[in-house]
């Protein structure tokens, strides 16, 4: 009788079972179930952009490989990246991925700059919380509605801005989705920058990052939604996205080099209280 009810419930759950194991495999095999799907494996410099005459392109191991290390801010030794000045543009894309550690008592800025008002191009957090504040490519700041991060995470923000002429129309992307877009005020091209810096936002030199920066990309463009979209999916090592229109990339894999081929270095003395993190990888998921 037992024998009878075991040939009854395969007969009749074996086709699911079966399905379910050929399922299980198949995610095996892509590395679904691995952990070290995430072991750092892309040593600094590992890939970058070459420009030629003829040619613009990639070199190295650029295969999205998980970066060894990312840059490690601290809020309270004042910890920023000092780089070079930017002319202006008609558009631009600023990308960035990083992780808070915790709160400040002042805003904390991943990306900032100095140049014609006190807040170009910032992309940051409000003082005290967790509220994504950022400033289109004018002096004017502009913010998320409501408190859309949180500590001890990984993001990538990526800020488009098109000059019309009279007015700048931005949009804000959080992880490959857009959470705002909204139009600012402004004559000619977006503001120069006479010094960017990563790390720090007013001018330079205040509003410190308390965490991890890392994979900073400038394009002068206005970036598609689909090209947005693609970069978050390339995850934390993905390589620029519009080779053409790349100002400069910044990986944070153990140096502050510019990969992009432009030659955006910072100068001498301008790194200031940075180390470089190598166990990053709590709080990152690669994207799904």
């Amino acid at each position: 009788m037992r024998s009878q009810s075991a040939m009854e419930y395969l007969m009749t759950y074996g086709w699911a079972i079966l399905a379910i194991a050929i399922v299980m495999v198949s995610l095996y095999s892509l590395g679904i179930f691995n952990t070290g799907n995430l072991t750092p494996t892309a040593t600094p410099g590992s890939c970058q952009v070459i420009r030629t005459p003829a040619q613009t392109g990639l070199a190295g191991q650029c295969g999205n490989l998980i970066p060894k290390y990312v840059g490690q801010f601290n809020w309270a030794r004042s910890s920023e990246v000092k780089l070079g000045s930017y002319p202006g543009y008609t558009s631009l894309t600023r990308s960035v991925w990083f992780y808070l550690s915790g709160p400040t008592t002042t805003h904390q800025f991943a990306i900032g700059s100095a140049g014609n008002g006190c807040c170009n191009y910032r992309i940051g957090i409000l003082s005290g919380g967790t509220r994504l504040a950022i400033d289109p490519g004018n002096s004017n700041d502009q913010y998320s509605a409501s408190n859309v991060l949180a500590y001890k995470q990984w993001y990538n923000v990526v800020v488009t801005a098109q000059n019309n002429g009279s007015s700048i129309t931005y949009a804000v992307y959080l992880n490959g989705t857009q959470i705002t877009m909204g139009t600012g005020s402004t004559s000619g091209s977006i503001q120069s920058i006479s010094e960017f810096c990563i790390g720090s936002g007013n001018s330079c030199g205040s509003e410190y990052f308390n965490g991890s920066i890392a994979n900073v990309q400038i394009y002068n463009t206005s970036l598609d939604s689909g090209s947005v979209e693609s970069l978050y999916q390339e995850g934390i090592g993905g390589a620029p996205i519009d080779l053409q229109h790349l100002v400069a990339w910044y990986p944070l894999n153990g140096n502050t080099n510019d990969y992009s081929g432009n030659n955006h270095n910072p100068d001498s003395g301008n790194v200031v209280n940075l180390n470089w993190n190598a166990n990053w990888q709590s709080g990152y998921s690669n994207p799904s």
